[in-house]
């Protein structure tokens, strides 16, 4: 019997991807969305999802 291996769990580092300015500005966009159309409602999933987004934005400000 060979070994095989898995690649359950393995992270690929997003900086590695060819277009990841644009991935990252996309998502940063869909949670910028999401935080503005629950403006006055779950408070908690627009915090979070405001904080998905600066998040991505520092990720982006470090590439740039």
């Amino acid at each position: 019997m060979e070994k095989q291996y898995c690649k359950v769990g393995s992270v690929t580092p997003i900086a590695a991807k060819p277009n990841v300015i644009t991935l990252l500005e996309y998502q940063y966009q869909n949670f910028v969305d999401k935080a503005s159309k629950m403006e006055y409602s779950n408070t908690k999933l627009r915090e979070f999802f405001e904080q998905k987004a600066q998040k991505i934005q520092k990720s982006l400000e470090g590439l740039v």
